[in-house]
């Protein structure tokens, strides 16, 4: 058998990811002269609250590709390893959009609006964001979120020169020992990080402290299910696409099986947490609680909240539940797209009634915003495998991979 070994960018594939960026450009210039620029405190945060949305949500998306890349590692899983520079090509993509969405996070903080953060106003007279004021100010934001990223960055860019060491040459035994050992404390390092951001704080900070007098302790977990399940699709559409193209001779219908697994039950996870965290305040009646979802359930956004059961969890559910369909190249295709549409759509609902209870705004810039950030992963990640083989080269555990069966 021939192994293509190297990706070469088409040109499609090129017009495609420059083309994304220019809408994504467009659409925030677009946002800025019609909200950003404004002299009214509200109408601005129409436009930052874009930019978080869609910079917080794709920056962990992305990063869950090298959450998946850890687990299978600590697992001394070899069934990844015929398309695993695909999640690495995706991870990737965290430092460039670590600093966007760092950038635009700090921005928030520091530039003097409170419609988006109010606990940033120093001023206000408020008791309950008094007591929680030991977390919730400035300093500790800033040296967090710059450290999150920095360390998520760090050590998924340790964790793929580890890979790419592989291509040197064969190892021995001891060599392969030594050499998993090795991948298995990084990956382990890279968890404990990822459980101490994405598992508790980072959510807390950047997401729910939005409505600092409400909080969930489900919500950093339903955020992780939610980007996460939205990273394995994101792995299964690449996959697919390099197939298409006749890349990854060694990843079948298999590995495509395992993929629509991970989207499966995931899927499942975050519809249990979604109700599980709706239930759990509208039991307790509490109105500190409820007022959360009182524009989600009640208000302008009741079709948006429940249109996400539909597509994140009914679709997947009845489309992915037969063995057949999680082998089927096209539709795992179609579920993969609905569902980063579906958690994206989550994530529109999470930050934007904060400050536009009274309505929905218009999502046509949102959307606009969200394919340039999706452009820009396909620049890097075209550009990551072109620079590499596609196929990890004498890795101890690439056997198990081609002979994987489920």
């Amino acid at each position: 058998m021939t192994i293509r070994e190297h990706f070469e960018i088409p040109k499609r594939y090129n017009l495609w990811s420059f083309g994304l960026m220019a809408v994504g450009i467009i659409s925030i210039i677009l946002l800025y002269v019609t909200h950003g620029a404004s002299n009214d405190e509200h109408e601005r945060a129409r436009f930052w609250s874009s930019l978080l949305q869609n910079s917080v949500f794709f920056l962990l998306v992305v990063n869950a590709a090298m959450f998946f890349i850890s687990a299978t590692i600590l697992a001394w899983a070899g069934w990844t390893m015929s398309f695993r520079r695909v999640a690495e090509a995706i991870a990737s993509a965290v430092p460039v959009i670590g600093v966007i969405c760092g950038a635009i996070l700090l921005a928030i903080v520091f530039g003097g609006d409170h419609a988006i953060y109010h606990w940033t106003d120093e001023k206000r007279l408020d008791e309950i964001l008094e007591h929680k004021s030991p977390f919730l100010n400035k300093t500790f934001f800033t040296v967090w979120t710059i450290l999150t990223i920095t360390l998520w960055s760090l050590l998924g860019r340790k964790i793929r020169s580890l890979s790419l060491s592989t291509d040197k040459g064969k190892m021995s035994v001891e060599e392969g020992k030594q050499y998993q050992w090795t991948n298995t404390v990084w990956s382990a390092l890279f968890l404990f990080v990822f459980a101490l951001t994405v598992m508790s704080t980072v959510p807390w900070l950047w997401l729910m402290s939005i409505d600092a007098h409400w909080f969930s302790t489900m919500y950093s977990w339903y955020t992780f299910a939610s980007t996460f399940v939205s990273g394995m699709a994101l792995i299964a559409l690449f996959v697919i696409y390099l197939k298409n193209k006749g890349y990854l001779e060694y990843t079948n219908e298999e590995h495509l099986h395992d993929l629509g697994k991970f989207m499966f039950a995931f899927s499942v996870f975050w519809c249990y947490l979604w109700f599980s965290q709706y239930m759990l305040i509208w039991y307790s009646n509490q109105p500190e609680e409820t007022k959360y979802f009182e524009p989600r359930v009640e208000g302008p956004y009741r079709g948006i909240f429940f249109l996400n059961i539909i597509i994140n969890f009914i679709a997947p559910l009845l489309l992915l539940m037969k063995r057949g369909a999680k082998r089927n190249y096209t539709t795992v295709t179609i579920l993969a797209v609905m569902i980063i549409f579906g958690h994206w759509l989550d994530f529109f609902q999470m930050v934007q009634p904060a400050n536009s209870g009274d309505h929905v705004p218009m999502m046509l810039y949102d959307i606009g915003v969200g394919l340039g950030f999706v452009g820009l992963i396909l620049f890097i990640v075209g550009r990551t495998l072109a620079k590499h083989p596609v196929v990890p080269k004498n890795h101890p555990f690439f056997k198990e991979s081609v002979i994987h069966h489920t």
